[in-house]
């Protein structure tokens, strides 16, 4: 399956960078793309498990420069990027009352990765991210996790280690402190180069969507919002130096936070986590907070975004404009839902309703760049004729 990977270019466009292969899991693990799986689930459950379907994601992303004096976002969908072991997603006991005729934690869930990316002092760490992050952090899935005993180990701190883990390893390559693979005269080979100048950084907000949960990671101020029942649920908390926590770990450092022109880092930087930024350091950290969140009927849709979007914008604005947007363009126009077994892409509707935030916060006044996936969740197999 051909993984899509989306960027941003220079005029502030969301277009289509590249493809890539994305490969499943070992071939002796069952997985949902054979047959397996999908039988033993009628001999062995009344009712489908969420652990034994899949989700085909829908989304649509917009950006502009807006304001700024350059693009210095970047942002990435990534179908299909991995195969999830189930068990980073339940428990043992929870595993053995699906009553399967195989070992339920040997499944791997196929996963979707959409992430934002938000650069600063240059355009340089966050574009690094967007090609970086989702491949580290399939690395990380396969080999560190898929290798781990899991067992009853939490759920949230198996992907507190996988998360950090690849933001980490991300931020070395970065600095130049871990090889990096480059092209050298059409030759790929590692290196231990920086991938910019040290006052270059970028926040990184990352959803991973599987038909059982949403795993989020957020470092820095971009932010990501379910919308749940018309009701938005924050996955995110912004990462800023007058944060009570983040100000207590920057002083307990031996750094300072300084109110100029807003409180910041040194007096320079109005976040407390990055990717990068090394003359900062060990003030700004790359460690990411996470969020695993069990999918429910409700879930509308969710929405990840630079602070473009959200310093003008409140969480309840912008989760009723994506969820208005999304049911008046199936109201306004006939168009089959992907099923369960059509290939993943950009979905109009979803992609209105990004439009629409990006239009909505350039009215607003916004002054930086701007950059919004919106991915929808919710089923629609069968639309009634147009309501």
């Amino acid at each position: 399956m051909a993984a899509a990977v989306f960027a941003v270019d220079s005029g502030g466009v969301a277009r289509r960078a590249r493809t890539a292969g994305c490969a499943g899991g070992a071939e002796t693990t069952p997985d949902l793309g054979g047959g397996g799986a999908r039988g033993a689930m009628g001999a062995g459950c009344g009712k489908r498990s969420v652990y034994l379907m899949e989700c085909v994601p829908l989304w649509g992303c917009a950006a502009t420069r807006g304001r700024g004096a350059e693009m210095e976002d970047a942002c990435a969908a990534v179908p299909r990027f991995a195969d999830v072991p189930v068990r980073m997603l339940a428990g043992r006991r929870e595993l053995d009352g699906l009553e399967l005729d195989f070992d339920a934690s040997a499944l791997r869930l196929p996963a979707h990765l959409f992430g934002v990316y938000d650069g600063h002092g240059g355009s340089e760490v966050a574009n690094y991210c967007q090609d970086r992050i989702h491949v580290v952090l399939r690395e990380v899935l396969r080999t560190e996790m898929g290798l781990r005993d899991l067992k009853e180990v939490d759920v949230k701190e198996q992907w507190e280690k996988a998360f950090g883990d690849c933001f980490q390893r991300v931020d070395d390559e970065v600095s130049g402190k871990a090889s990096r693979p480059m092209l050298n005269n059409g030759v790929g080979e590692l290196r231990f180069e920086p991938v910019a100048a040290d006052n270059v950084g970028s926040t990184a907000v990352v959803a991973v969507v599987c038909s059982s949960h949403v795993i989020t990671a957020n470092c820095g101020d971009s932010r990501v919002v379910l919308c749940r029942g018309k009701e938005p649920i924050a996955l995110s908390i912004d990462h800023k130096p007058d944060r009570k926590d983040e100000r207590a770990r920057i002083e307990a450092a031996g750094g300072k936070v300084i109110d100029w022109n807003g409180y910041r880092v040194s007096g320079i930087l109005a976040m407390s986590r990055s990717i990068g930024d090394r003359y900062l350091k060990p003030f700004l950290i790359p460690r990411p907070e996470i969020t695993v969140v069990p999918r429910a009927k409700d879930d509308d849709c969710l929405i990840l975004a630079s602070d473009g979007l959200w310093d003008v914008m409140t969480n309840e604005e912008a989760c009723k404009v994506a969820r208005r947007q999304i049911l008046m363009w199936y109201k306004n126009n006939d168009a089959p839902h992907p099923g369960e077994d059509d290939e993943p892409t950009v979905n109009l509707a979803a992609q209105a309703a990004a439009d629409c935030l990006v239009r909505i916060a350039l009215t607003k006044g916004s002054e930086d760049n701007i950059t919004v996936i919106v991915v929808d969740l919710k089923p629609r197999k069968k639309l009634k004729g147009k309501s």
